[in-house]
């Protein structure tokens, strides 16, 4: 028997970590000098692991099988010899221990995708909500039917205005005032639509800021309401279910 021969068939015990003592100090004395055995060694322990996954996994390749019956056929005859444990004995225990590493890598990464995932979702989420309401925003602002309304001071030269968009079908109403006086303390103006037939509705309410500019957007309107004109009450900060006379501003649909 060549020297490698001899250190060939420590190999396999050595690749499941079972060669001990002296012949263990022997072989890593050899793998040093020998790049052929390191070579063995390395493919040796890539049969045995696809071995081991072949338990609940694809076949193995037919090469990686013939490796280990030739690496079994060699442990068995030193076991006739010497009596040592062959290497394939622990062969359920390696995969059993190969199959709990691999079920626990891909659960962690399986934990990791679906949290990736959940904050995807929830930002596409977010993002479809904002998209959904800027279309919104510009359907109305560039509706060829959307009924234009400007609103000037009752009985005053007409230095505040307000502009109306209204689209009745879709319930969509955009509001911008300009040169807007500061309502008194615990006050604020509230929109009002006039419909065709019935009491008037709250619109939305709103307070100017420094430069009297002030926007109401999309209030809860019901779909297909028709307009007879809009005006703007002077009500409490909470607001008003009917208008507070005076009217403040008021307008009708050219």
């Amino acid at each position: 028997m060549s020297v490698h021969e001899q250190f060939a068939e420590d190999l396999s015990l050595y690749a499941l970590g079972t060669l001990q003592g002296e012949e263990r100090a022997a072989l890593e004395r050899h793998l040093h000098q020998c790049a052929g055995c390191r070579q063995e060694l390395e493919l040796l322990r890539g049969d045995m692991a696809l071995f081991a996954l072949s338990t609940s996994g694809p076949r193995p390749p037919a090469r990686a099988r013939q490796r280990l019956m030739d690496a079994v056929t060699r442990e068995r005859r030193r076991a006739g010899i010497g009596g040592r444990k062959p290497w394939w004995a622990l062969v359920p225990s390696f995969a059993a221990a190969t199959m709990a590493a691999v079920a626990v890598f891909f659960w962690l990464q399986s934990s990791r995708l679906q949290r990736d995932l959940a904050t995807l979702e929830k930002r596409s989420a977010q993002q479809r909500t904002e998209l959904q309401r800027e279309r919104e925003i510009v359907a109305t602002l560039t509706a060829t039917d959307a009924m234009t309304v400007t609103l000037v001071a009752a009985k005053t030269p007409p230095q505040p205005q307000g502009k109306i968009m209204y689209v009745k079908d879709r319930a969509s109403l955009i509001f911008l005032a300009s040169n807007m006086p500061m309502p008194p303390s615990q006050k604020a103006y509230e929109l009002w639509l006039i419909p065709m037939k019935g009491a008037p509705m709250p619109a939305g309410m709103f307070k100017p800021d420094a430069h009297g500019s002030a926007m109401v957007i999309n209030p809860p309107l019901p779909a297909g309401m028709d307009a007879k004109a809009f005006a703007i009450t002077i009500e409490p900060e909470t607001g008003s279910p009917t208008p507070t006379m005076p009217i403040v501003m008021m307008g009708s649909g050219a």
